[in-house]
């Protein structure tokens, strides 16, 4: 199934953004390029949280896997365009089946491993697969279990791992059938502009929403990471990230099937293995939460146990990035911090330290129109335009420091969800453009975009617009707190007042006060500071390790009218 229309395939090749390569044809070329190369290395605690032992993978052993496994899902009826749901946990299988399902021109659904049958069930009522894929086994979980009643008679069992079910397609144990893919191959044609992937994406409703990508697609983006993070021939990264999403998929595994480099996985997130596989792999690039980067410059004591050396450049996003932070590695440890912000619907905001190299400018800007070469080009292009609309409407914005909603186009944005016509139309402006939901401002005579926050999650005090996201940022340095979340309170005189969610550093409750006086010393206005807190033990997170601002609300909403001292 082709996305595109012909022209607009046509311009994007012309520019050099995309060309008519599949992903599985780029690894085939590196595989016959560098057989003896090490592909693919699980964590070393792999055993813990799934099952088997650590594998390291040579490009040759991955091919002959990737083959394999395409055999097995021809065998059970799979073909092209069938939908694929995969769930698992950072393993060398997992990116094997992407491979493999790239070859014949199978599309890969990939969901959380935290997601049960709740979400598995609308997913499943959107794409309609032909098969899901999990592990045998999974720390705290029963994949097995919560799927089997959903499957029907329309969708194959498959798993990975010991003890296979005999309900299920065991994957590791399919021979090889050479003759069933050599068949499908000359008799398939699988084109670059082919839905390869469906990632899933939520609105305000909750409503899950199938991001559908090509294999260009995924091209046209990769740019945005590998050349800001100075990535060469056959680097090391380190991807502790789901391999479900923009971060890793478009970030991590582009990247690592540019270089022909080794991909060392991760899963879940446990700083300890983390900094371990730093020291024993020697990555070049890797990416982590801001809130790790930022307990990891406080604890000195850690710190120095941490060899960091190989690292050529860090990437970080998914929340505002504290100056202090990216300016403390760059200072103290002579290491880059790269400010990412994505989506799966393909947004390419990125500040690299060649384009800003002040680290203070890249923690809190963007650059407004980023140059890079394309995937198939030799000469810098822009790969994402832009523009700022207000968010209710109206002509676009040209003045400095106005809050407007970021829309988008190019060759890295998708182009509607999948099997969902009213939800794209929302999405879409009438000229094309992809509203983000994001709201931007331009700075310093139009050279920056800065983040001020989501257009829903908008503090409206007294009709002035305040931005949770930048009382965050600042607190993100309070001695006294591990996280804070701002967010809208009701009022029924100013309409809204600021809230505020924390997480101590110590045992003790933090006064407001303390708070106020610290924003206050970094002169905030006034109508911005925090009027009532709310001490959490933990704030809620999604699968992609950001704090789910919606959902601290929601609590802190409880605590009030429980009478819960705040």
């Amino acid at each position: 199934m082709i996305l595109a229309g012909e022209n607009k395939r046509q311009a994007y090749r012309d520019s050099g953004w995309w060309g008519d390569k599949t992903l599985a044809q780029m690894f085939e070329a590196n595989a016959q390029a560098h057989a003896d190369r090490v592909a693919l290395v699980d964590a070393p605690n792999r055993a813990d949280f799934a099952f088997g032992e650590q594998r390291r993978l040579t490009y040759a052993q991955m091919r002959e896997e990737v083959d394999r496994y395409a055999g097995a899902l021809l065998a059970a009826g799979i073909g092209k365009d069938d939908v694929i749901v995969i769930q698992l946990p950072n393993i060398s299988e997992f990116v094997s089946l992407y491979f493999a399902a790239a070859r014949i021109g199978a599309i890969v659904s990939p969901v959380a491993v935290q997601y049960r049958s709740h979400e598995l069930s609308a997913m499943f009522g959107i794409v309609e697969p032909k098969a899901f894929i999990c592990g045998t086994r999974m720390h705290h979980a029963d994949h097995l279990g919560v799927v089997r009643p959903l499957l029907g008679d329309a969708i194959t069992l498959m798993t990975v791992g010991p003890d296979a079910p005999g309900d299920a397609i065991d994957l590791w144990t399919e021979p090889a059938r050479a003759e069933l893919l050599a068949a499908h191959l000359a008799a398939t044609t699988v084109d670059a502009d082919d839905v390869f992937t469906i990632c899933w994406t939520s609105g305000t409703t909750g409503i899950p929403k199938g991001v559908p990508r090509s294999h260009n697609h995924w091209v046209g983006i990769a740019p945005g990471t590998y050349g800001p993070a100075r990535l060469q021939d056959g680097d090391v990264m380190l991807n502790p990230f789901p391999l479900i999403n923009m971060a890793s998929i478009g970030g991590i595994t582009m990247s690592w099937l540019r270089i022909a480099g080794t991909m060392v996985l991760h899963h879940p997130f446990d700083p300890q293995v983390y900094l371990g596989q730093i020291a024993r792999e020697r990555p070049s690039f890797t990416i982590a939460p801001p809130a790790v980067l930022n307990m990891l410059l406080q604890n000195e004591a850690l710190l120095a146990q941490v060899d960091l050396s190989s690292l050529r450049t860090i990437g970080s996003g998914s929340a505002p990035l504290a100056p202090a932070m990216v300016q403390g590695y760059q200072e103290r440890l002579g290491l880059p911090v790269i400010n990412i912000f994505g989506s799966n619907e393909g947004m390419t905001l990125i500040t690299g330290p060649d384009d800003v190299p002040d680290p203070v400018e890249r923690a809190s800007y963007f650059p407004n129109g980023l140059d890079l070469v394309p995937f198939y080009g030799q000469t810098p292009q822009r790969i994402m335009a832009s523009r700022l609309v207000p968010p209710e409407g109206g002509e676009v914005i040209t003045a400095e420091e106005v809050p407007g909603e970021l829309q988008i186009r190019g060759p890295a944005v998708f182009e509607g969800y999948w099997k969902a016509p009213e939800q794209t139309a929302a999405a879409f402006t009438d000229d094309g453009w992809f509203k983000t939901g994001d709201l931007f401002q331009s700075e310093q005579a139009g050279r920056f975009l800065r983040f001020v926050g989501r257009c829903k999650d908008l503090i409206i005090r007294g009709g002035v617009n305040i931005s949770p996201e930048e009382i965050d940022q600042l607190l993100s340095g309070h001695p006294l707190l591990a996280e804070a979340c701002a967010f809208s309170l009701p009022d029924p005189v100013l309409g809204e007042r600021v809230g505020l969610a924390y997480v101590p550093r110590g045992a003790d409750d933090v006064p407001l006060e303390a708070v106020t006086a610290f924003l206050r010393e970094r002169d905030m206005a006034v109508f911005k500071l925090p009027e009532r807190l709310f001490r959490f033990d933990t704030l809620p997170r999604n699968v992609t390790n950001k704090v789910m601002r919606s959902e601290v609300r929601d609590l802190a909403l409880e605590m009030m009218e429980q009478g819960d001292k705040p």
